[in-house]
């Protein structure tokens, strides 16, 4: 149990980073509904893209496209995209406290 909360406290805190790196509030990772509108201002795309996000199975698609442009933003391909999907415990912590610059 303390080890899966430990890996999400991880994820909560590279998003807090994440957010920051593209100039946004670090905090706005934690308030539900909000930190996806933030996440799509980061990656450059208009907030009805929530919409598309919540619908069931197309979402998921959407939210790969996400992921892919959050990953193309930071200045990595595709392959960072996968892990960022499958393996998020060690990508975003990458992507949160490593050298990569948000590019805008």
């Amino acid at each position: 149990m303390a080890i899966i909360f430990g890996i999400i406290l991880l994820i909560i805190i590279a998003n807090w980073k994440i957010y920051e790196k593209a100039n946004q509030p670090g905090w706005a990772c934690i308030v539900p509904i909000y930190n996806t509108l933030i996440l799509l201002r980061i990656v450059g795309k208009p907030w009805w893209w929530l919409l598309l996000l919540i619908i069931p199975y197309i979402g998921f698609i959407w939210y790969i496209w996400t992921v892919n442009l959050l990953s193309k933003k930071f200045g990595k391909d595709e392959g960072f995209t996968i892990g960022l999907i499958f393996l998020p415990f060690i990508f975003y912590p990458i992507l949160g406290f490593g050298n990569s610059k948000y590019q805008a």
